[in-house]
């Protein structure tokens, strides 16, 4: 019998956890394949590829992110092979079983719920060794009628489930991100999310969780992403396996991880002070920084202890920071909402993400929305589009909010430029001016074409001019500064003043030319060819003095010519280069 599992991964990158737990499930069984695809193939590549491998089952796991390619990929490989044998597993059909198995008539079974003992008990009925009617966990079909079977019981003990990453082929894996779990559960009832439905915390042993990593580490992937819904809820694992990630980095790989903030105490804050720059990402949950909304919601939390916690990671420059907040709960409409954003935001972390309720299936919000008034895409992912607390209209210009936010802010391609406008004109509500540069593009109709790089400093700089219309000169050389941060160019875009020196670029050279020059901002390049060091650096003249900004946002500045020197050899976790204001005449710093 030839068995495939497979899915639609939504990044070539990504890799996916739940088939390869399958696999090493049943694997002194019988040998079964493992194919990954992406939602970004074609369906008719896929479909050839499995055809022509000939295979008697495929099994495919199922997510609101493919679910539908995955339906029309089923739906057109049993009837080119009818003979094929297709089940689906994961949250897509578990909360919806039998309802899925009436719409989808391709469908021979559905592993419900946790699927490694499920997927085992039913290859071995596969081989004639169990009947069908003994394998607990799955939905499947009879005599035209659909048969649900009794759910197989949660396994309690973790390091049953075979690992997929003893002996694995390092090319499989090298410069991918790996999905990895230490636990399954949550001690929290979070209603929107799927970990509410099911109950308790489990965990695998930490000599099992070091050996994978350990493996991993050596396979060199390029990111670890736990899925742990709350990686630090057990504070002593939690920091045992921090600190063998610390112990064991190989220089190249990093890792993600799902904590919830007012769990870090001092000891652990103290721990992470040690961290090396960029090792961790650490993702953080806020939702909503209103407590009637929490309290529908069944999250807890405490948003002051939480504030001391980011702020105080962000004090060590060496852990990116991602707060989360989820616009459509209950209770909070649009004006509260923009309360929520200016909390999180306030707190000065590289990231905010901003989401949009989804009613998934199996949720409690799913299950209470009339009471709230919910109206919400009937197919995935299930999205909201109102509430009795927030209008369809409000959502679309939340979109359309979050939209620029990605652009802008989580880019981290304009930090200095927003910086300075919202500490100096929008300080009591960053909000607002994410809203009034959404509302100037929506007018100027750029949400409805491409905008390249360049483009986007230009809208960000004309906005500016029409909207603000102070310091025209010094926000423009405040752009130039960021667009110049991010890496070597060759020529300085006509959006920004060209500012000429006589001789500018022989005096950079002269400076390069001056060892104590070098040693002092460019100590990685003493002894080396100024034709090389130029490869990695950039001189700009700009009419102000930016880096004075640096240290103190409001700082009013004067028409003073200055010179930064730009190093992009530079580890660019936080900063895309390092600057330093200098002279290239013949004192050596202004």
């Amino acid at each position: 019998m030839k068995i495939l599992l497979t899915t639609l991964n939504s990044k070539f990158i990504h890799t996916n956890l739940a088939i390869r737990y399958l696999k090493e499930s049943v694997k002194d069984l019988v040998d079964v394949d493992i194919r990954e695809y992406t939602i970004n193939n074609q369906l008719d590549y896929i479909l050839k590829d499995i055809y022509k491998n000939n295979y008697d089952v495929v099994f495919f796991s199922t997510y609101i992110w493919n679910i539908y390619d995955i339906v029309k990929l089923c739906d057109n490989l049993k009837k080119v092979k009818p003979e094929i044998k297709i089940g689906l597993g994961g949250p897509e059909v578990t909360y919806d079983s039998e309802n899925a198995m009436e719409k989808y008539k391709f469908l021979d079974y559905i592993l419900c719920g946790e699927g490694e003992l499920v997927f085992r008990d039913l290859v071995k009925h596969f081989l004639g060794k169990k009947n069908i009617e003994d394998v607990k966990g799955i939905v499947y079909r009879k005599d035209g009628n659909i048969v649900v079977n009794e759910e197989m019981a949660l396994l309690q003990n973790l390091d049953e489930i075979p690992s997929p990453y003893d002996n694995l082929d390092i090319k499989e894996y090298e410069n991918r991100i790996v999905y990895y779990e230490t636990s399954r559960g949550c001690p929290f009832n979070c209603q929107y999310c799927l970990s509410s439905a099911i109950k308790g915390l489990r965990y695998f042993s930490i000599d099992r969780v070091k050996r994978d990593l350990k493996n991993l580490i050596d396979a060199k992937v390029s990111q670890i992403k736990f899925i742990d819904r709350t990686f630090n809820a057990n504070k002593k694992f939690a920091k045992e396996i921090m600190n063998f990630l610390m112990e064991n980095d190989n220089g190249y790989t990093t890792y993600h991880f799902e904590v919830t903030a007012h769990l870090l105490d001092d000891d652990i804050l103290n721990f992470l002070k040690n961290c090396k720059e960029g090792l961790f990402q650490f993702e953080i949950g806020v939702q909503s920084t209103n407590q009637k909304t929490l309290d529908a919601v069944g999250r807890r939390d405490d948003f002051e202890k939480l504030s001391h916690v980011v702020k105080t990671i962000k004090s060590f420059r060496n852990i990116h920071q991602h707060l989360d907040l989820i616009a459509g709960l209950p209770y909070e409409g649009y004006e509260r909402f923009k309360e929520s954003f200016n909390d999180v935001f306030n707190l000065g972390i590289e990231q905010l993400q901003l989401g949009f309720l989804k009613m998934i299936k199996g949720t409690g919000m799913r299950y209470s929305s009339e009471k709230y008034g919910y109206r919400f895409k009937d197919y995935a992912p299930y999205e909201v589009l109102y509430n009795d607390f927030i209008s369809y209209d409000e959502i679309l210009k939340i979109k359309d909010i979050e939209e620029i936010l990605e652009t802008y802010y989580n880019s981290n391609n304009f930090p200095l430029s927003l910086e300075y406008i919202i500490r100096n004109y929008y300080n009591e509500s960053p909000f607002e001016f994410f809203e009034e540069l959404s509302t100037y593009f929506e007018e100027m109709g750029y949400f409805h074409m491409a905008q390249g790089k360049n483009q986007l400093y230009k809208i960000l700089l004309d906005f500016y001019n029409d909207k603000i219309n102070k310091y025209n000169d010094l926000f423009s050389e405040i752009l130039k500064y960021d667009y110049l941060s991010l890496g070597k160019i060759s020529t300085v875009p006509p959006i920004f003043n060209k500012i000429e020196i006589n001789s500018f670029k022989s005096k950079c050279h002269d400076f390069l030319h001056n060892v104590d020059n070098l040693k002092e901002y460019l100590p990685q390049f003493v002894d080396t060819p100024t034709k090389y060091i130029l490869k990695y650096i950039h001189f700009e003249p700009f009419k102000y003095d930016i880096l004075r900004l640096k240290e103190d946002i409001s700082t009013k500045l004067e028409n003073e010519q200055t010179v930064i020197l730009f190093d992009y050899n530079t580890n660019k976790v936080f900063d895309k280069s390092k600057t330093y204001t200098v002279k290239v005449g013949e004192e050596d710093e202004v």
